[in-house]
């Protein structure tokens, strides 16, 4: 009993850290700051509280005795409740009660906060009620009791003439129910940029889809914000927008088709903006994005889609952000698709590059569709679908969304619609303030979307966690209840023995593609040999066990990003230990480096693998809920799909990393030899700079085309790193450069090339570059090559400048300054 209680309190302790490293990350969400813009006015009440109260860098105004309060309040009453501002308090009332707010002209943000649940003499299912801003009907016979978080927001977009100066906001009990009462816990009062959602009269007007008209979003209109999505992202809180207190939550639960897809992300990028404001949506929201993947077979025959409830009997107004930030596709129709909304054509040929001008610059684009009405249907779906153009008209078969945002057009003065059905069955709420804030219990109705990421990410977290503390309990209780009763089933396929043996004709050695420290790789075929797939499996005398076997299973069904192996399943029947993965046609890097009959590859292909592998370990030490450290990075683990695409793979020794009070995990020394990190095989300290120190041995390896380990010739040469460092100094690194780019690289680039490499095999870690920096270094390196002129520059002897080992090391504040010199 002893012993279970203290197995309990670790792991509610591990639970307790996994919270507090989600909610810092999420609360840093992207790694440098959005362009902010400044309201002209910003105004917070905080309905039934009396005086200023602070909540998560805001300030409430209470409106008991002060200026906000309302007309109408002495009928009114005042309750509280244990909650944050603005739900620690509530204004009720069974009469109108009108707030009056003194106001410059222009387009404003109104938010209205409620507390769902009863209050003494307020019982939650009479509240029944109508909301108007100044001439425009918000809601109407509005419960908040359907809603399905108790804490929640609705958000509209109004505009105040320029002959007005005030903007009354009136709650009116509904006079078709008895008892009847009205409620708000919180006003939220921001201005907005000029003409950002509404139409500027010198401005074009909105594809109106299915209509083959325009449609116009005038000064007249009223807008209620339905949905903002951060399209492959995640929870954006208000204070993390750009200035007007925007909430963008995650799209999961509204794709409803996304066979494979992909979710690439790059937070180094630099992005620029010449078409559309720079403070239209976080920068977060263009840095990351969901696309279909990389199989064309797949993609060509399904659409990426999302579905979105709405009322009946409205035009709605969606706008959808783009980025192209995938160093893949840099040129007008790389990647070309169309785009359906409500199974209609919204765009036949949508180009990226096309509209915004080239890689790094986000657009939008805004489209207006009506949704009919329908007898006895109050909600329909609103489906986005994307789906990519002919083979013939462009070069990658895929697309790409960033972000959505749908309003809902008023209808003669309204926007007032149904009330969502009582059974109503969310993935996620865009109202809901944010994750931490929505905690009432509601049977069948899922929560938030924030919330279920934290449970579910928090328990497969702490199992893996588990795993790797504890190989002797693992393996004990493999034994004593089978060896797949732990194996997450949920998150990826569970295959039967006889559905890998018929994939793979019976383990045909015919099959075998590849062996290594687990097993033999063989090549199989699913679904009657129409999707090629990578089959591992462990070899009964391998060292490499369950553990790892788990390990891998359990990181890489929580993975997804463009530049990591894709884990489509996994087989544990009869004591096997298989794993399956989406094939790579053309092998791994080493296969075409060296000892290879195959072709050299030329210094454009090399650099874009690097940078993609590259980015792979970025994602790994910065991107996920933890940091995760591969221990294992080498040219064998960087496989190349058929359009020479870079994925990390072997996840088997991976380790989550230091948590805010340590700099290093204490770990047994794992790895392969040549590209161990010397200080942590000597003091058996892991941290992310491993990485960087094996990642500096591969960034050698294809500079050099040679193995990290030579045991022939000279002594000194034997470790590729050691070797480089010492002609590095010398001012002799040509000389072991691979002949084949002496002619075919440009020497700058080279140079520049052989310093990130040799900067992150520093044998001291704390000299190493973090992984971002690397990115940011070999983009660079790519900058140089494309700004090179190929008949200009011929390689002769690569011209060595000494730099000192304690100089400024690559950050992207350097090579900022490289790429875009500014006096200081």
């Amino acid at each position: 009993m002893e012993n279970h209680m203290k197995f309990l309190s670790v792991i509610a302790a591990l639970y307790f850290c996994h919270l507090i490293i989600f909610f810092c990350i999420l609360a840093a969400a992207g790694d440098s700051p959005s362009p902010y813009y400044t309201p002209t006015e910003i105004t917070f009440v905080a309905c039934g509280c009396l005086g200023n109260i602070s909540a998560h860098g805001q300030t409430w105004v209470g409106d008991v005795s002060s200026q906000y309060s309302p007309l109408g309040h002495q009928q009114s009453t005042i309750s509280t409740k244990p909650r944050e501002p603005p739900y620690s308090a509530s204004r009720l009332s069974h009469s109108q009660f009108t707030y009056t707010f003194n106001v410059t002209p222009g387009q404003k943000f109104i938010r209205l906060h409620f507390y769902s649940t009863s209050y003494s003499g307020f019982n939650i299912s009479s509240a029944f009620f109508s909301v108007k801003a100044n001439s425009f009907t918000l809601v109407n016979n509005f419960s908040a009791s359907f809603a399905p978080d108790d804490t929640f927001f609705k958000e509209f977009c109004i505009n105040v003439p320029e002959d007005q100066r005030s903007l009354s906001i009136t709650f009116t009990p509904s006079p078709d129910y008895q008892d009847s009462y009205a409620f708000i816990n919180g006003i939220e009062l921001v201005s907005m940029p000029l003409n950002l959602y509404y139409t500027a009269a010198d401005d074009q007007s909105l594809e109106f889809v299915g209509e083959g008209s325009q449609f116009s979003i005038l000064n007249s209109n009223a807008l209620e914000t339905l949905y903002r999505i951060n399209v492959g992202g995640s929870f954006i809180s208000p204070q993390m927008d750009t200035g007007m207190y925007r909430t963008w939550i995650a799209d999961d639960g509204y794709v409803t088709d996304a066979r494979p897809s992909a979710l690439p992300v790059n937070t180094t990028i630099v992005l620029r903006f010449s078409r559309i404001l720079n403070f239209s949506a976080p920068l977060a929201v263009y840095r990351t994005a969901r696309t279909m993947g990389l199989d064309k077979n797949i993609n060509e025959h399904y659409n990426l889609t999302w579905e979105f409830q709405v009322d009946s009997g409205f035009i709605y107004f969606v706008r959808l952000h783009f980025c192209e930030f995938q160093l893949e596709v840099t040129e007008e129709r790389d990647r070309v698709f169309k785009i359906y909304l409500a199974n209609l054509t919204a765009e036949d040929v949508a180009d990226v590059i096309a509209w915004s001008g080239g890689n790094g610059v986000p657009e939008y684009r805004d489209y207006a569709v009506a949704i009919g009405s329908k007898s006895d249907v109050k909600k329909q779906n609103l489906s986005i679908a994307l789906h990519p153009a002919p083979r013939w008209r462009t070069k990658y078969s895929d697309s790409i969304l960033n972000g959505i945002e749908i309003f809902k057009v008023d209808n003669n003065g309204s926007l007032a619609g149904p009330n969502p059905y009582p059974t109503v069955s969310q993935a996620s709420s865009f109202g809901t303030r944010s994750p931490q804030q929505s905690t009432k219990a509601k049977n069948n109705r899922p929560r938030m979307l924030g919330i279920v990421g934290v449970v579910a990410s928090g328990l497969v977290v702490l199992f893996i966690v588990f795993l790797l503390i504890s190989r002797r309990a693992v393996m004990k209780e493999a034994k004593s209840r089978g060896p797949a009763s732990s194996l997450p089933s949920d998150l990826c396929t569970q295959f039967s023995i006889s559905e890998i043996k018929e994939a793979t004709k019976d383990f045909n050695n015919l099959l075998i593609i590849g062996r290594g420290g687990f097993g033999n790789v063989y090549k199989g075929f699913l679904n009657g040999d129409s999707i090629p797939v990578a089959i591992k499996r462990l070899n009964p005398g391998s060292q490499q066990g369950a553990l790892e076997f788990q390990t891998e299973i359990g990181m890489l069904s929580q993975l997804r990003y463009l530049h990591l192996v894709s884990l489509i399943g996994y087989c544990n029947d009869d004591g096997q230990m298989i794993l399956v993965y989406d094939y790579m046609a053309r092998g791994t890097l080493r296969d075409h480096l060296y000892n290879s009959d195959n072709p050299p590859l030329p210094w454009d292909r090399r650099l874009k693998i690097c940078i993609g592998a590259a980015r792979a370990l970025h994602y790994l030490h910065t991107g996920a809920s933890k940091v995760i450290i591969h221990r294992d990075v080498k040219t064998t683990n960087i496989l190349l799909d058929e359009e020479w695409v870079a994925k990390v793979s072997d996840f088997g020794l991976c380790k989550f990393g230091p948590n805010f009070s340590k700099t290093h995990v204490s770990t047994q020394v794992k790895g392969s030899i040549g590209y161990l990190d010397p200080e942590y095989y000597r003091l058996q300290l892991l941290t992310e700079k491993s990485d960087v120190y094996s990642f500096g041995v591969v960034l050698l390896e294809v500079l050099c085309a040679r193995p990290p380990i030579l045991r022939t010739g000279d002594k000194k040469q034997v470790n590729l790193a050691v070797w480089a460092t010492e002609c590095y100094r010398n001012g002799k690194i040509g000389d072991i450069i691979d002949p084949f780019l002496k002619g075919n690289a440009p020497p700058v680039c080279l140079n520049q090339f052989a310093e990130v490499a040799m900067r992150c095999v520093n044998d001291d870690r704390i000299r190493r570059p973090s992984m971002s920096d690397v990115v940011w270094g070999l983009e660079f390196v790519f900058q140089l090559l494309r700004e090179s002129s190929e008949k200009s520059e011929k390689l002769g002897e690569i011209e060595h400048k000494t730099v000192r080992y304690d100089s400024a090391s690559l950050t992207r504040d350097v090579f900022s300054d490289i790429v875009n010199p500014q006096g200081r």
